[in-house]
């Protein structure tokens, strides 16, 4: 397999203690990451820091590296070039292998791959040694085309349209179509000489026509001949198209008319079942409209192309219309279904930002209730919405970009059959050579010998290995997309489909991340109203988060009544609570050990203190006076949607389900207990979290790690698989997770693991159609139970097998919404109980 070494230019922070720790946040969001072999930071000349990668590109591409080490806080100085164009002319999976190859070959490129789906090119190149038009002008001796100029796009103009990309032609004269015309018109005429030879037509002329059916159905195999032997390659239609000149100069006309025909048929068949893939990819792209109403300073409307809005303008959204653009919402009450980002089957409420200024300052920032996505549905009222995003850098158009480059990042089962078809290709290739001087060893003539090589030929031509797992992978991720979950490659698809370990991060993963006031416990002779109304008092001050925990939850307990109570003199008492004056009376509200200091806390103060530790509650006691008025219970409460993801993963086959937080272990405990999880483990520092999914990941269980952001890509990395959820709002978890949930919400989790291992189940049975048709036709060839016509045909229609099959992937139901109408008493019984629940300090 090919690996690149690269040391590329890092620009750090010019802060010491700020570099150090993005040098650190550099190594870990890389380390351990699949395709990457080793990865250091020299960092000794402050001038020159660079970053020592050895990585696979089949795996993980350099952009890739780059969005991560971007997402990590530091930044690659620009040292090799991307070229990612739409071309013409890609018609199945084996050609774009024979295009990577041809570019593969040319000095300075590091790597390229083709997007069948998206029909783009991508490549990496060195600019000292070669170029973007020296590039272009290896298509043409690669058989393809650029695609519409005005669409096409490479990385260093990522802001040019991409429509005129999709309004192009493919493969000939008549388009899409033109192979299918081409192979129809060979069978046409093939079936003609075959008819006339039984009516005693002449042999003349019936050869004349068998010559006009070779013509039409060699037509494309011989360019791509041509192409491969260029690239010095041995591809399955140079051998094809070697049979079917053998069987011509057996004079085995119709024969070798009938291999071109079924094969040519063959690939246009396939080439119309991938397209379906294709479409649901397409389909994406299609989503945002291609122009917005903009208003102008002086208020009023104009309609302008999507790609001549900029930040901050204003544009306005039409009942039931399409969202142009990334951006917050200024004016107007509505709800939007973000199903085609987020995946969320319910229409999300929206309203207007505070204050537009604030907003415009720090979007990513926004809660989701203001933010809208280029692409999404807005609903019966309108909307006045500040853009936030360029067209090319909206959420939606970052998504199908992602998954189109997914498509060229190749699985581990894909990589193993490349490897397998470069032994067996040369391995066939030697065996037929024999076949055809058999003749000297057994009693037969060099014509049977060479027609059964030939016959061996095309029976032992892995074409259906070759699509079978490229078409579940490109499936899987459209449908994936489809479903507000990008994953980004085939490797990450199958990964999660043999994960029996998934490990959360707690807070704003498994939790809220908004601690609420979930219990309040007064002693004897004081009153909930009184309690209440003395914390909001003093609480309305701060804005610690469990201040405002307080405050929210006091209001609501007292019915929103504004309590009349005035503090004055409030004070922070660092790492323990706050001391303040409440109508005269001393107040002090902290953390147990505030008041414990000096004497201990009254036998009905501790009692309440230890109840709602044990229950996992942070704690805080309140006391006016001399006398203690109560104890407050504070929890980052469950979301509601995990205790049903994690019995549906439990369903799945997830074996084991961890929770990793810093926070103590009773409180892990106490949320481990209310959802489910299998395994808690708190107290655990950011290196300790690593340290843990790292030996899960070495495991035989595989684990995937579940986080909300960049303080957990280092945990990511080291995991089999790396999940971030919340990723259609935040750019950083977007770009730094291999699989994203695109919505604020774990109820994708489950759609995505058991669409992975229904892509692994297809990919097996695919893998196991196709060797089993090779190992079934080399056989029956070469006892002659089967001539060319025969072989060829089984040959084909096990191609065409595995790529439908493949093609149900785009049906995977998603019962996220079935699971939310039933409830979650229909899973209860996969939930552990709770003396289930192991516990690590």
């Amino acid at each position: 397999m090919k690996k690149l070494k690269l040391d590329l230019a890092l620009t750090l922070p010019e802060n010491a203690d700020a570099c150090d720790a993005c040098v650190e946040r550099v190594r870990a969001s890389l380390s351990g990451r699949s395709g990457v072999e080793d990865v250091h930071v020299d960092a000794t000349d402050p001038a020159q820091q660079k970053l020592c990668l050895h990585y696979e590109p089949d795996v993980i591409s350099l952009e890739r590296l780059r969005a991560l080490v971007e997402a990590a806080g530091a930044e690659l100085r620009a040292r090799f070039g991307h070229l990612a164009v739409p071309v013409d002319g890609l018609r199945h999976e084996r050609q774009a292998r024979l295009v990577e190859g041809v570019f593969a070959k040319q000095p300075g490129v590091l790597h390229a791959a083709v997007a069948i789906a998206a029909r783009r090119l991508y490549v990496e190149f060195d600019p000292a040694l070669t170029s973007e038009p020296v590039l272009l002008g290896v298509l043409a001796r690669a058989g393809l085309a650029r695609a519409g100029t005005a669409g096409a796009k490479s990385e260093s103009d990522p802001h040019k349209s991409d429509h005129a990309e999709h309004d192009h032609g493919h493969g000939g004269i008549f388009g899409e179509r033109t192979e299918l015309i081409f192979s129809l018109a060979c069978g046409a005429l093939t079936a003609t000489g075959w008819i006339l030879g039984r009516v005693g037509v002449p042999a003349t002329l019936r050869t004349a026509l068998f010559i006009v059916a070779y013509a039409f159905g060699a037509w494309f195999t011989l360019k791509e001949a041509i192409v491969a032997l260029r690239a010095k390659k041995f591809e399955i239609d140079f051998l094809m198209l070697f049979a079917a000149i053998g069987a011509a100069a057996l004079g085995e006309w119709f024969e070798g008319a009938l291999l071109l025909f079924l094969f040519t048929m063959g690939h246009a068949l396939e080439g119309f079942a991938m397209g379906r893939a294709r479409k649901a990819v397409e389909a994406l792209a299609k989503l945002v409209p291609e122009t917005a109403l903009r208003v102008d300073a002086d208020g009023t409307g104009r309609e302008v192309r999507i790609a001549e809005l900029r930040v901050s303008d204003r544009i306005d959204v039409k009942p039931n219309s399409r969202i142009p653009a990334d951006g917050f919402v200024l004016s107007g009450s509505s709800s939007v279904n973000q199903a085609p980002i987020t995946g969320e089957s319910v229409p999300v409420d929206k309203s207007p930002v505070p204050d537009a200024s604030v907003a415009a300052a720090n979007p990513g920032a926004l809660p989701p209730e203001h933010r809208v996505f280029a692409g999404t549905i807005n609903g019966a009222s309108p909307l006045s919405v500040s853009v936030t995003k360029l067209a090319a850098d909206s959420t939606l158009a970052r998504v199908v970009k992602m998954v189109a480059e997914a498509e060229t990042q190749k699985s581990a089962t894909q990589r193993f059959t490349d490897k397998f078809e470069r032994v067996f290709v040369p391995v066939i290739v030697g065996l037929v050579v024999v076949l055809m001087f058999a003749c000297l060893v057994i009693d037969e003539s060099f014509a049977k010998s060479f027609y059964r090589a030939m016959a061996v030929l095309v029976a032992a031509s892995p074409c259906a290995l070759a699509i079978a797992t490229p078409s579940a992978v490109l499936a899987g991720v459209a449908r994936a997309a489809r479903g507000g979950v990008l994953v980004k490659g085939g490797a990450h698809l199958e990964s999660l489909g043999l994960v029996k370990a998934i490990a959360f991060d707690k807070t704003g993963t498994l939790t809220e991340g908004k601690p609420q006031l979930t219990d309040v416990l007064t002693t004897q002779g004081a009153t909930e109203a009184e309690l209440l109304r003395i914390a909001f008092a003093v609480e309305k001050h701060s804005d610690h988060p469990l201040a405002s925990a307080i405050v929210n939850g006091a209001s609501k307990r007292l019915l929103g009544a504004p309590p009349d109570l005035v503090a004055s003199g409030v004070e922070a008492i660092t790492g323990f609570g706050v001391r303040a004056s409440v109508d005269g009376r001393p107040v002090l509200i902290g953390k147990p050990g505030l008041f414990s200091r000096d004497a201990a806390l009254p036998d009905e103060v501790a009692a309440a203190v230890l109840q709602l530790q044990t229950n996992g509650r942070t704690v805080m006691v309140v006391k006016a006076g001399e006398h203690f008025l109560g104890v407050l219970g504070v929890m980052d409460t469950p979301r509601e949607s995990a205790r049903l993801v994690v019995a549906e993963l439990h369903r799945l086959g997830v074996l084991q389900t961890i929770m990793l937080t810093g926070d103590n272990q009773q409180v892990a405990d106490a949320v481990a207990k209310q959802i489910g999880i299998t395994v808690a483990r708190g107290d655990l520092l950011p290196e300790q979290k690593v340290q843990a999914i790292s030996e899960l990941a070495r495991s035989d269980s595989k684990v995937a790690m579940v986080g909300d952001g960049v303080n957990d890509a280092p945990a990511m990395a080291n995991a089999t698989v790396g999940i971030a959820m919340g990723a259609g709002g935040s750019d950083v978890a977007l770009e730094a997770a291999d699989i994203a949930l695109m919505g604020d919400d774990l109820s994708g989790l489950p759609f995505a693991v058991g669409l992975s291992r229904s892509a692994r189940a297809i990919i097996r049975q695919n893998l196991w159609a196709s060797l089993g048709m090779v190992a079934f036709l080399i056989p029956a060839t070469l006892l002659g139970f089967a001539r060319i016509g025969v072989a060829v045909a089984l040959h084909e229609g096990s191609t065409l097998l595995v790529v439908v099959n493949a093609l149900r992937l785009l049906a995977y139901r998603d019962r996220r919404a079935e699971r939310r109408s039933l409830g979650d008493t229909k899973d209860e019984h996969s939930v552990p109980a709770k003396d289930e629940v192991r516990t690590h300090a």
